[in-house]
């Protein structure tokens, strides 16, 4: 049997269907019945509503270790996607809680239970710094614990660190970085951020930019990673880097709303943050911090030749796949 943690999240839950359609036995982790409610519509979406019968819930916490470890009855490969994603500076000690601890905590039963394989899901956020001659990041990129990150990357980067535990002690695991990834009916998280602010016709756009992928792809490859014989490696999952302004162009473009029409210059987005501190102090849900905020006006490329190598995979074009998004 499979387990799934994270299983009503938009990773997850595109990950658990695929299992099923592939006839595999799951068990999927979820912590409140409503998040259950979420992967019965994508299974819905894809017209697969028959399968949803099949996953066998469990309900747990990753930071719960009893709870947790009930869990792991009967299981020979994981694929851990829960996490929190957050970038409220409020949110640190949570953030730490959910994405090291409660890693640390599937590494430990992993290892404990004999699991056959680990894949771990982080993120682009957990990547090295670029140095000043260097243009493309790459999985072997050096981490610069004297650089600015955001508190989501730093506890991503902590993940990575207990599942490299994990495979010094024996287990076999690999991980994969994902950009910002798109998907349907998660509107709320990820790239659902995007669509709202664009469909709400934001006037502002910045010239920054990142790696986008579809949520397909990164199912399809942590599929392909975990038939393989690889471990010990971890793999950045980009199908394309998009300027900010060309994603909102390209979702404007395909809902039928105006696009953005203003640069929000660096100056304007340093005011923003501070002002958003500000209110924050008097309980507001912060939403633009320093670190966003210098992201916003920047732009890194990814290379991705070694999933590529290894897996012999193409990613499918971010505007292919926003076209469909929009057609749903």
């Amino acid at each position: 049997m499979i387990l799934v943690t994270g299983a009503t999240g938009l990773v997850g839950s595109h990950l658990v269907l695929r299992l099923l359609e592939r006839g595999k036995a799951v068990k999927a982790i979820y912590r409140s019945e409503n998040n259950k409610d979420r992967v019965q519509r994508v299974f819905e979406y894809y017209q697969k509503a028959d399968l949803f019968a099949k996953i066998n819930w469990f309900k747990a916490d990753i930071t719960d270790v009893p709870e947790l470890e009930t869990a792991f009855q009967n299981i020979e490969f994981v694929y851990h996607c829960a996490a929190l994603v957050s970038f409220d500076p409020s949110e640190e000690e949570n953030l730490r809680k959910i994405n090291i601890e409660g890693t640390a905590n599937v590494v430990n039963l992993c290892i404990a239970y004999n699991i056959k394989k680990l894949c771990y899901v982080s993120s682009i956020a957990a990547l090295g710094d670029l140095k000043d001659f260097e243009t493309m990041v790459t999985e072997e990129t050096e981490w610069n614990p004297e650089a600015l990150h955001s508190d989501y990357g730093i506890s991503k980067y902590g993940a990575e660190m207990e599942v490299w535990r994990g495979y010094q002690e024996g287990l076999a695991v690999v991980i994969v970085n994902p950009g910002v990834i798109l998907g349907p009916l998660f509107w709320r998280e990820g790239s659902g951020d995007i669509y709202e602010k664009v469909k709400a016709e934001v006037p502002f756009y910045t010239n920054g930019g990142t790696g986008f992928v579809s949520v397909i792809d990164v199912v399809a490859v942590m599929l392909l990673l975990m038939d393989s014989e690889i471990t010990g490696e971890r793999f950045i999952l980009v199908a394309e880097t998009k300027a900010y302004r060309e994603m909102a162009d390209l979702i404007a473009e395909k809902t039928g709303v105006r696009k953005p029409e203003y640069e929000a210059k660096k100056w304007m987005t340093s005011i923003a943050w501070r002002i958003d501190w500000f209110l924050g102090l008097f309980g507001k849900n912060r939403i633009l911090s320093k670190d966003i905020a210098r992201t916003l006006h920047t732009t890194k490329y990814f290379d991705v030749s070694k999933v590529r190598n290894a897996v012999s995979y193409e990613f499918e074009p971010i505007s292919k796949y926003i076209e469909k998004l929009s057609r749903s």
